[in-house]
């Protein structure tokens, strides 16, 4: 059975996938084991952000001469998933997920992948996007052996923009069909008028995201399995606002690593990825106190999320190469959202 590795890698521009091509070219890293990619770009991260079709483009063409299959064929099997924006201290950066088959162990960290069918740009945020996701997300669980949902640490979705005024309605459907899949809202809830509005409806532990890159609902899922090696340990961990120091940190010792408050040096480069979705607060209060994330007509309320809620992280890490994706509707708690982290074990 198989072995999950994570390579994170920097970026010197939106097309650049030279650190990948060099794991390739020297053997370390088969191109045809690469199963999935999560990264962030240095765009706006809206409807005209096209720094993330650039680098989709970029990784296709690179995988598809060393694998000799078409990028057509390999955009059909590897999801790449994307955010826009890297506001603050936040790096552009994207981490690549390879399965050695050749490799087992008792159990560990599995990883599975599967895709929903293509669909209209107008066909999302409404109740057959939730079924789709839904039925994603039990096929990515298929394929990696996970038993059941309590068995899923992390759900990482991606589906298609849609028109505008469609982008968070997306988000929100992904994440409201995924929620739906582990069990953590029910079937008579999990419906297209609880999207945007019963935020008490949610699940900790999806992220989703949208963008107009992809056609179709693309899915990750990790979690537990027997069969798969050791090594990697994920945790993760609702998020009550976005000053919610706590529960960072919690996330990255209860992934084997000492957060007091930040990881030492020594063990940073045990961090494989530090993935987290963030929700400026409806309310226009954070513990209390007024913020203006929701009022700015110069900065768009997701950037000024992603710069702070960014910076709280990095701080802990040690290094900006971290996955903060705005719009947490139905994604932890309302007004906080999560925090996952995967690290290698000691």
């Amino acid at each position: 059975m198989p072995r999950l590795s994570i390579h994170r890698l920097s970026m010197a521009h939106p097309g650049d996938v030279s650190a990948l091509a060099a794991l390739i070219g020297d053997g370390t890293l088969p191109a045809r084991q690469i199963r999935a990619v999560i990264g962030k770009t240095e765009g706006n991260g809206g409807l005209n952000d096209f720094t993330r079709g650039y680098f989709t483009q970029s990784l296709l063409h690179l995988l598809a001469d060393a694998t000799d299959e078409a990028p057509e064929d390999l955009a059909g099997r590897i999801p790449c998933v994307l955010s826009g924006g890297t506001e603050g201290v936040l790096s552009p950066h994207y981490m690549v997920f390879a399965v050695d088959p050749a490799e087992d162990g008792p159990e560990g960290l599995a990883m599975g992948t599967a895709f929903g069918p293509p669909v209209a740009p107008e066909d999302v945020g409404n109740d057959a996007q939730i079924m789709r996701v839904a039925a994603a997300v039990r096929a990515a669980m298929a394929d990696a052996g996970i038993a059941g949902p309590g068995d899923v640490a992390l759900v990482q979705v991606k589906s298609p923009a849609g028109g505008p005024g469609l982008l968070l309605r997306s988000v929100a459907g992904g994440a409201m069909g995924a929620a739906l899949a582990l069990g953590d809202v029910p079937a008579v809830a999990a419906r297209e008028d609880a999207l945007l509005t019963a935020l008490d409806l949610f699940s900790p532990r999806v992220s989703a995201s949208a963008g107009v890159e992809v056609t179709r609902d693309e899915v990750v899922v990790f979690g537990r399995a027997a069969g798969w090696c050791g090594g990697l340990r994920i945790a993760v961990r609702p998020m009550a606002d976005a000053l919610d120091l706590a529960a960072i940190q919690a996330a990255f010792r209860a992934a084997g690593l000492e957060a007091k408050p930040d990881v030492p040096p020594a063990q940073r480069p045990r961090i494989r990825a530090v993935l987290a979705k963030g929700e400026p607060d409806r309310r226009h209060r954070i513990r209390g106190q007024r913020h203006t994330m929701l009022g700015d007509i110069d900065i768009d309320a997701q950037r000024h999320l992603r710069g702070a809620l960014g910076a709280v992280i990095a701080s802990v890490a040690g290094d900006g190469r971290i996955f903060v994706s705005g719009g947490a509707a139905h994604q932890g708690p309302p007004g906080g959202g999560l925090v996952a982290v995967i690290a290698e074990e000691a």
